[in-house]
């Protein structure tokens, strides 16, 4: 049961810090959104009273990049601190108010992926480096902002030979690591935590298992603790891919089909749906076997996905965040 709960808000460029008491006293509203897919989103909503600090403060400086303004989230929770956001400023809105209401103003912002997506490095040689390298490469860069590279290895390593290629950085660091990471089958994201002004760039496969959680509990009384929770099936898009590997002694072509249970892709139900289709992957015959399997296993891998749920949770009745 929840015993205490409190809200820290720090600003800053680039190192946050506790917000001024005007700051705090004026926010009013508070929303954080962390969807499974793309970058982690958050909104604050202000009341502006005469001579407030705040005008100046997010539209000025939250205009201009560099520098960047940065905002921490962090709630504390039976006196565990969970660190809500950590991300740039992207936007304000300011709305007039009227003869009962002061005007307000709302920021909006999005995690430390949208610093990795400013700068286009178009050309950038590396030579005789697999994925994984070129990721923590790219990542090194932003360790000024507290960022901590989670680089998992690839199940298949292809290390280029230079003197047959030398793979090249290809847009922003945020769509070059993106790229790589669906070439794998893995998934991209900067998660903020675990401590106030550090977040986790993860590269690897999607995470299926954790720590335990305590139960989602509907529909018994007092110990119910979610408000709604809903969950759906779609098997129309899942697919068995098949991949080509070339063989040059007889010069044709070796199909070779990929189940969707794999390293990157456990089971989770007793019973798993049945592909609805076959999918051939004809590009993977110009590929070496390594690529061409880390392809493969990639498409498996997302083709698994069939079940979606949702909901929303009763913090007060949960005791923490999860």
């Amino acid at each position: 049961m929840l015993q205490g709960i409190s809200l820290t808000l720090m600003i800053g460029p680039a190192v946050p810090i506790p917000a001024p008491r005007t700051v705090v006293e004026a926010l009013t509203d508070v929303e954080v959104t962390v969807p499974t897919e793309g970058p982690s989103v958050f909104q604050l909503r202000f009341t502006l009273a005469k001579k407030s600090p705040l005008e100046t403060l997010f539209l000025l400086a939250g205009g201009a990049v560099p520098p960047l303004l940065r905002v921490v989230l962090v709630a504390t929770v039976n006196g565990q601190p969970e660190v809500l956001a950590d991300g740039v400023v992207t936007g304000t809105e300011i709305a007039p108010g009227s003869a009962d209401t002061l005007p307000t103003l709302t920021v909006r912002g999005e995690d430390l992926s949208r610093v990795m997506d400013y700068i286009e490095l178009d050309g950038l040689p590396y030579p005789a480096m697999p994925a994984l390298a070129r990721v923590n490469l790219a990542l090194l860069k932003y360790a000024v902002l507290g960022v901590i590279p989670l680089v998992i290895p690839p199940i298949l390593m292809d290390v280029p030979i230079p003197v047959e290629r030398i793979p090249v950085h290809q847009g922003t660091d945020l769509a070059y690591i993106k790229r790589l990471a669906e070439e794998v089958g893995y998934v991209f994201y900067v998660e903020a935590g675990p401590v106030p002004g550090t977040s986790v760039a993860y590269w690897g496969p999607e995470v299926k298992v954790g720590v335990p959680q305590p139960a989602l509990n509907t529909d018994m009384d007092a110990h119910t603790n979610v408000e709604a929770l809903s969950f759906s099936i779609d098997t129309q898009d899942r697919a068995l891919p098949v991949l080509f590997i070339h063989n040059a002694l007889t010069k044709v072509p070796i199909p070779i089909p990929v189940p969707d249970i794999n390293p990157l892709a456990p089971p989770l139900g007793l019973v798993a749906p049945l592909p609805k289709r076959i999918e051939m992957l004809g590009d993977t015959a110009h590929l070496s076997p390594i690529q061409a399997a880390a392809m493969g296993i990639a498409r498996a891998s997302r083709s698994s996905e069939v079940v979606r749920g949702s909901g929303s949770l009763d913090v007060l009745r949960y005791g923490r965040v999860l």
